[in-house]
């Protein structure tokens, strides 16, 4: 089930606020377990079980660090760590590399690894994160052991963050499992974001996808030059409003049930080089990789040549964690190089350009990114590089044209809403005027999306891969 459905919105969280509100205090973290399986198990319930594995598994081995620790048995307790983290790998490699690493085998002959043609469990890249954080943040100290499993298993199964993010670190959200405020006006804040959210994923990335589709669709010798960038561009509002939309429903979620989830995005495409755009999209990966991989390796504070390696390794892992594909890896690969050359040489050097010509150098990265990113198949990838730099490829033709002529607007309003001009302006307003236009604006983006849900066939749900 995915939060862009009539039976998510009308159906499945009616019923979710419904049992949670009349539900005692004490048991709400029960309530809120079971409705979190149902969700989960709603398309694929077997993987419930998947579920309850990584819940039994990381909840003892925080039981069993502790234990080691309070012997005064270090090397037991990082072997307990290590225990869980290994076992939290395995499930991801076997769910979502195995068949990956299969097939490439097969392309060399090699035929000892079969291919076992599993559906990935929804969020397994998300959650496995998440309980790897708990056991590691048990033993350094920074996170208390959970002794109850209800409450453990709440925080690993909690729906609104469970498929898409952001990634929830145990100790950002320790003292919310256990006390969490639920006031009116956190409520409708909740209500507030979570159909800002809506609104962006349905009436903008949903509205914008369809011409990313077509041009990933050209044949490649009827792509353009200005086709081939006007394709990526789409594709990079499409991905950017479907993600930061889910994030904020997953933000408005939580905070209609009483939790405060850290922001995850933060106006990306403003950004002014590669290593900008890193600390704008997508925040709690990056915190997670940082925190959790890149400073235990030495982070930057070692030598050159080992940073290097650091780097190499964290975005190598950053690229795969997205998909078991080689153009994630080629992709993370790609930001590797820019980041590299940002930290050891370039990024001086831009910080002193004007503010316009920064913006174009890290758009320009950005959008080559995405590309590598969107393009599974490399030969593909390849011959719509060529179109977008003009090898072998027209300028424009008569589809460009129209295309461009028919999405204008929505690419006008996409340019718009990846800015904070809109909330800037809002925030302008007098405060009786915002009082008046807001629940106007709120339940017009509700009734326009879900009229665009209940006519329309077009909503993907772009991670769902991850």
């Amino acid at each position: 089930m995915v939060f862009s459905t009539p039976y998510f919105l009308f159906l499945y969280f009616c019923a979710v606020l419904l049992f949670y509100y009349i539900t005692p205090l004490k048991l709400r973290n029960l309530v809120l377990l079971v409705l979190n399986l149902i969700f989960y198990g709603w398309g694929e319930p077997v993987y419930i079980l998947i579920m309850f594995a990584s819940i039994g598994i990381d909840y003892t081995h925080g039981m069993l660090v502790t234990r080691c620790k309070a012997k005064g048995n270090l090397r037991g307790a990082k072997m307990a760590v290590a225990s869980s983290v290994i076992f939290n790998l395995a499930l991801l490699f076997f769910f979502k590399y195995w068949d990956f690493i299969a097939g490439t085998l097969e392309g060399f002959g090699l035929h000892f690894m079969p291919k076992l043609g599993l559906s990935l469990p929804i969020g397994i890249s998300f959650y496995t994160f998440q309980t790897m954080s708990y056991t590691i943040d048990v033993y350094r100290g920074h996170a208390r052991t959970q002794k109850n499993i209800i409450t453990f298993g709440t925080f690993v199964t909690l729906f609104p963050q469970l498929i898409a993010g952001p990634i929830i670190k145990y100790k950002d959200l320790d003292a919310q499992l256990e006390h969490r405020e639920h006031t009116v006006d956190k409520f409708a804040s909740g209500v507030q974001r979570f159909t800002v959210g809506l609104s962006k994923k349905v009436l903008l990335a949903n509205a914008i996808g369809p011409l990313w589709d077509n041009y990933l669709a050209t044949p490649a010798a009827e792509l353009t030059t200005v086709g081939a960038w006007l394709g990526i561009l789409a594709f990079s509002f499409q991905l950017y409003f479907d993600f930061s939309g889910y994030s904020d429903m997953a933000i408005g979620l939580g905070r209609m049930l009483g939790f405060e989830f850290l922001e995850n995005f933060n106006y990306p495409y403003l950004s002014k080089s590669a290593t900008e755009f890193w600390r704008r999209w997508h925040i709690s990966l990056g915190s997670w990789f940082r925190e959790y991989l890149y400073f235990p390796l030495g982070g930057s504070r070692v030598k050159t040549g080992r940073m290097i390696f650091n780097l190499l390794v964290v975005w190598a892992a950053t690229g795969i964690w997205h998909g078991a594909s080689w153009n994630f890896l080629l992709w993370g690969l790609f930001y590797f190089v820019c980041l590299v050359v940002e930290k050891l040489f370039l990024l001086k050097h831009i910080q002193k350009l004007p503010g316009w010509l920064s913006h174009i150098y890290a758009l320009f990265l950005v959008l080559i990114g995405w590309t590598i990113f969107a393009v599974e198949d490399l030969g593909h990838m390849g011959e719509y590089f060529k179109a977008m730099f003009g090898m072998g490829a027209g300028l424009i033709n008569s589809s460009t044209v129209y295309y461009l002529l028919n999405y204008l607007p929505i690419l006008i309003i996409a340019v718009i809403a990846s800015t904070p001009l809109a909330k800037n302006l809002w925030q302008k307003l007098p405060d009786t005027a915002r009082k008046v236009a807001l629940p106007v604006c709120l339940m017009l983006g509700l009734v326009m999306s879900t009229a665009y849900l209940v006519d329309g066939t077009y909503n993907p749900f772009l991670y769902f891969r991850f």
